[in-house]
């Protein structure tokens, strides 16, 4: 391969929470004391560890030599690069700079656009398991998280229940739903037909989607993102899209995500939201991020990743098939996140999905608790890590854990 993604990253002090976190931060990082003869694998908080592609550290470089950082607009240059990668990537057609609009972090930018298109205390439908940016941050501002779960199929696929959609829309006279794709925590890459039919049911009821598409990048073994917005007219006037290069290049400590809005009328109420505190605002060093993500070299370093990406997640769901009895997990077809069902093991074994959970941090696995995703018995792991070290990791689990 023509970039690096064998080479260990060391992270520490390098502000990184992934390997730095010594207690519970907000509430989502790992509890428990690792013993003192394992060193921690970072398999939890949802980024890589990787090296970036060279050309965002090079425009950073380029732009930081000279010493001066006043105040500034986003540059042709910004909006152009997003047009190309979304008309190359995913053959997006008709985007234009009015659509594209900043935001400091897609969270934000959802909850921006449930703030035009909510009152307080209104209800809002989701799919669980739930990214647990959606349960923290939907509740604190005011809104009701109403769950319509995912079904697996006779193959082990995670399935939207569409019946369950439309019940529930009725039932909670919802008029907004957010929209995970690729859906995360399951890491599935929903089919054209699903979305369609997905969105035939939010029009039917007059619900206007918020479509989380961070991870629309990371699609793995030939799956294909297909663009909420894509599937009909009335889907591109219907729902409001966020996208970011933070989890495709590994930038979420430089900040910077952008919005899709094709309507004129909820573009202009939902830009005016998000700039009402005055804080939503870029910075020039994370726009010339992008501006480097976006170059040639970064398509081709995304088309390595995912290759790597995709062997570690058939490395690990293998190694769990073959050694961890009572372990289920369904093969994600894009992201970089395993979400481990341990309630076959957990109840087999007389022990807890807390005990569980740390005995793998006491050997340096450090994974996360999925229950703050809706899944009672649930672990998420990260596999965005040089394969040496998911080997090491699945070897301590099968060792001392399972």
């Amino acid at each position: 391969m023509k970039y690096d993604f064998t080479s260990i990253l060391d992270r520490h002090n390098k502000d990184a929470i992934a390997v730095d976190v010594e207690t519970d931060i907000f509430g989502i990082a790992p509890k428990g004391v690792t013993k003192p003869e394992f060193d921690r694998i970072p398999m939890w908080v949802a980024d890589m560890n990787f090296p970036t592609v060279h050309t965002i550290t090079d425009e950073i470089i380029k732009r930081a030599q000279h010493p001066a950082f006043g105040y500034f607009a986003p540059s042709d240059e910004y909006y152009d690069e997003i047009i190309r990668w979304h008309e190359t990537r995913n053959g997006v057609k008709g985007l234009e700079r009015k659509h594209i609009g900043y935001e400091n972090g897609v969270i934000g930018g959802v909850v921006s656009a449930l703030g035009v298109l909510c009152s307080a205390g209104d209800n809002v439908l989701v799919h669980s398991p739930t990214y647990v940016g959606f349960t923290t941050d939907v509740g604190m501002n005011g809104y009701n998280l109403v769950l319509s779960p995912l079904k697996k199929d006779a193959d082990g696929i995670w399935r939207m229940d569409f019946d369950d959609m439309d019940r529930k829309i009725k039932e909670y006279n919802i008029h907004t739903a957010i929209f995970c794709s690729p859906h995360n925590p399951t890491g599935r890459v929903w089919e054209r037909w699903e979305i369609e039919k997905a969105m035939e049911v939010y029009r039917a009821n007059d619900v206007f989607v918020v479509a989380d598409e961070i991870w629309s990048d990371l699609i793995l073994f030939g799956n294909k993102h297909i663009p909420t917005q894509s599937v009909s007219e009335d889907a591109r006037n219907r729902t409001v899209a966020f996208y970011a290069p933070s989890k495709t290049f590994n930038l979420a400590g430089l900040i910077g995500s952008y919005h899709i809005i094709y309507n004129d009328y909820l573009r202009d109420r939902i830009s005016r939201q998000g700039a009402l505190t005055f804080y939503n605002e870029m910075n020039v060093l994370s726009m010339h991020a992008l501006i480097g993500a976006y170059r040639p070299e970064g398509y081709e370093w995304v088309d390595e990743l995912v290759q790597v990406l995709g062997s570690n997640v058939e490395y690990a769901c293998d190694f769990i098939d073959a050694h961890f009895d009572g372990v289920e997990v369904s093969k994600p077809q894009g992201t970089y996140m395993l979400f481990l069902d341990c309630e076959k093991w957990c109840r087999k074994n007389g022990k807890t999905i807390d005990e569980l959970q740390r005995a793998g941090i006491e050997v340096g696995v450090m994974w996360q608790d999925g229950r703050q995703f809706h899944g009672p018995y649930a672990i998420r792991m990260n596999l965005a890590l040089p394969r040496s070290r998911v080997v090491e990791a699945f070897d301590r689990l099968e060792k001392y854990v399972f």
